[in-house]
């Protein structure tokens, strides 16, 4: 029975079709040039199921149905396909031919030039393993080899391919480019030059007609002074923007400034930058990093003039000082920080407290300058042996600050404090509490050093069983150490860190998918050449009810 079903398949199968010849000035049958075969000479013409084959001179051996053609060789699909050389073959049983001497294939779409090409009609896909350039309107490809898909309009590279554009150059080993489209898909190490960026890619999308580009895995756009690296680049290159998901990483390469989050938007031509979803700016201010967090994140300024704002429940964190407030306006400009809406500031052991906080900074040592608080000025700090509070309060501070700490502070207006007096063995010799119309305050190592009192009003040193503990708090006095931010790490909430783990995790499970699932050819690809229907026109409704 088996036997019987293979001999009916075969039977079944259709003969190939011959060779038919159409025209020859001359034709002859010459044994000792061609043996079993007829010589065609002049304006040759054949042709083989579809496909019109034109020369100046052909052998055609009518046994095999095969031919060999010489000069001016042309072979020519429907309106699909043409190929032109000095020589060609030709099987009608096999539908395969073979080019070559300044083979030229062109399609609609494209041309390409090589030394030799073959065509297999039965999978309708040409090939070359010889040096070849495909030019296509704006681009021009070279490969050392290359395949193209017929129905697909497709040339596929696995080999060194560079695509050359006005705009760019692009390199890689393993490409995909859709001729009529533009569509090229970028599979392992690729690269795109252009004068104002470098782009690397090992898994990408690039539309060179349009212009916009998606790049998947191991990714980033390099420009003079900044390096935009994440999971998955968007790319428009008409309008120089950029967004990036999941694991964003953003580097000044001028200033030394990283910005990191999970979701960001670069406006290149604009200057600016906008970062989300745990955003976090990272800063070198006297060779320590300042790190500044907040729901969103906004960077905008060309290089000098750069402003930074965070939103949204910041925080911020150096060596020996850290914050939190509702927004952060800083001008590099200027070199001005404003903590807006609640500022609260930790400098070592030290809160303080305002309703305006500025920070200010030195442009010619990049290093900071000073510190202003504005009304309801409060700083706290605990006694360190004690249960008690070292209070400083007035209408508004002045700080310096020397070699990155807080250094010299005069608090003004309306002062008062009380403070736990201990001597050099760290006993207590008093509480000092008093009012005066401005205090100085040294610190060293963040620790208050001296306190020099300005027009005393009122107050004294009491002993600590002669100070009631109600009379030892100023009104307004509120500790608030167990929010003090006390690591870099402390800057992120809770949900901040879930929402982290999160995208950290898709990401993973994303590039793990990556290595063993192709990318997918995009509908707008596949659909290029699809005409939507033509609409029904009213006329031909009214004429169908005059038939009726």
């Amino acid at each position: 029975m088996l036997l019987l079903s293979v001999q009916s398949i075969f039977a079944q199968a259709p003969k190939p079709k011959t060779i038919n010849i159409e025209n020859a000035d001359l034709v002859e049958v010459n044994e000792d040039l061609v043996p079993d075969g007829v010589l065609l000479t002049g304006n040759v013409k054949v042709n083989h199921d579809g496909i019109v084959l034109t020369c100046n001179k052909a052998y055609v051996f009518k046994k095999e149905n095969y031919l060999k053609a010489f000069g001016n060789v042309q072979l020519v699909q429907g309106d699909t396909l043409f190929l032109n050389s000095k020589y060609a073959e030709y099987s009608g049983n096999s539908k395969k031919a073979f080019a070559t001497g300044d083979a030229v294939m062109s399609s609609p779409d494209a041309t390409l030039q090589t030394d030799t090409i073959n065509f297999d009609r039965n999978i309708q896909q040409v090939f070359y393993n010889t040096k070849g350039t495909i030019v296509n309107k704006d681009n021009t490809l070279v490969s050392k080899s290359g395949r193209y898909f017929v129905a697909e309009k497709k040339f596929q590279f696995l080999t060194e391919v560079t695509i050359t554009n006005p705009k760019y150059v692009i390199k890689s080993n393993h490409l995909d480019y859709y001729s009529n489209s533009g569509h090229t898909y970028l599979f392992g190490p690729s690269t795109i030059t252009s004068k104002t960026n470098y782009i690397y890619t090992e898994k990408g999308f690039y539309d060179t007609k349009k212009n916009l580009a998606h790049f998947l895995r191991k990714s980033y756009i390099k420009y003079d002074d900044r390096l935009i690296e994440g999971d998955s680049l968007y790319y428009n290159r008409n309008i120089e923007f950029a967004s990036a998901t999941r694991n964003v990483k953003i580097t000044d390469s001028i200033n030394k400034g990283i910005v990191k989050g999970h979701y960001a938007e670069i406006y290149k031509l604009k200057d600016s930058m906008y970062v989300t979803k745990r955003a976090v700016a990272i800063n070198l201010v006297e060779k320590d990093s300042v790190y500044i967090h907040g729901q969103k994140l906004m960077v905008t300024g060309k290089e000098g003039e750069r402003i930074l704002r965070a939103f949204k429940n910041v925080r911020f964190y150096k060596i020996d000082m850290s914050g939190k407030c509702d927004s952060i306006h800083s001008d590099s400009k200027s070199a001005l920080t404003k903590l807006i809406g609640n500022p609260i500031l930790w400098n070592g052991e030290s809160q303080i407290t305002g309703d305006i906080m500025h920070l200010i900074g030195d442009n010619t040592t990049k290093k900071l300058d000073s510190l202003k608080v504005l009304n309801n000025t409060f700083i706290v700090s605990r006694d360190t042996l004690g249960t008690g509070y070292n209070q400083v309060k007035g209408l508004n501070l002045f700080g310096k600050f020397k070699e990155g700490k807080l250094h010299d502070v005069d608090v003004i207006k309306n002062t008062e404090v009380v403070y736990y007096m201990r001597n050099d063995a760290n006993e207590l010799i008093g509480i000092n509490k008093n009012v005066s119309s401005k205090i100085n305050l040294i610190l060293e190592n963040n620790d208050i050093e001296t306190i020099t009192f300005f027009n005393k009003v009122d107050g004294d040193v009491y002993p600590e069983a002669d100070l009631p503990e109600n009379a030892r708090k100023l009104k307004g006095l509120k500790w608030r150490g167990d929010e003090r931010i006390k690591s870099k790490d402390d800057i992120f909430t809770a949900e901040d860190n879930e929402l982290n783990d999160k995208l950290v995790q898709e990401g993973k499970d994303q590039e793990a998918k990556d290595k063993t699932t192709p990318m997918k050819v995009r509908k707008e690809t596949l659909d290029y050449d699809k005409k939507k229907p033509a609409a029904k026109t009213s006329t031909t409704k009214a004429a169908t009810k005059t038939k009726k």
